[in-house]
């Protein structure tokens, strides 16, 4: 049996109503996973998540992180920049700790209203961050996060591709 995989949560407080209904979302899926929410940080918008996502990946108690959002379309091309330069720093931290994050960021390009209809983003995010995270379990990697005294490199069982294959 595997053992228990804890979820943190980074959501935008920028567009709080469409956040906090995927908030709630994600949670409610987190449960029905089996999986235990560690914590669950506000920060001011899409932009300022990767520092709080780093601090969760930080954590031993968390193995997997989940960065919720909406960036609705402006004036500018504002939101296009927010949403592209936030998804690849947390990809990039995705790979530096060794720990899923599920994105569900909604946007960029979106109306309010399309962002409405995407709040279901946030239950995919979820779905695919413990996912990864089983996978990666499954497979015998070791991440890097937490885990002081430990070498940096990343330890690959050989039959990691028969768990990507199962899909």
């Amino acid at each position: 049996m595997m053992e228990k995989i804890n979820l943190g949560i980074v959501a935008a407080e920028f567009n709080y109503d469409i956040t906090y209904a995927m908030v709630e979302l994600a949670k409610e899926h987190a449960r029905f996973l089996d999986v235990d929410v560690e914590e669950v940080v506000r920060v001011p918008g899409v932009f300022d998540m990767p520092l709080a996502v780093k601090m969760l990946l930080d954590r031993n108690d968390v193995d997997c992180v989940v960065a919720l959002g909406a960036v609705i379309e402006g004036q500018t091309e504002h939101d296009e920049i927010v949403a592209q330069h936030a998804a690849r720093k947390i990809a990039d931290l995705a790979l530096d700790y060794g720990k899923p994050i599920g994105l569900g960021i909604a946007g960029p390009g979106m109306s309010r209203l399309d962002a409405h209809k995407r709040i279901e983003y946030a239950k995919r995010a979820v779905e695919a961050a413990v996912k990864m995270c089983k996978v990666l379990k499954g497979s015998g990697f070791r991440s890097k996060g937490g885990d002081e005294g430990k070498d940096d490199n990343f330890d690959i069982n050989p039959n990691v591709g028969r768990f990507l294959e199962m899909g």
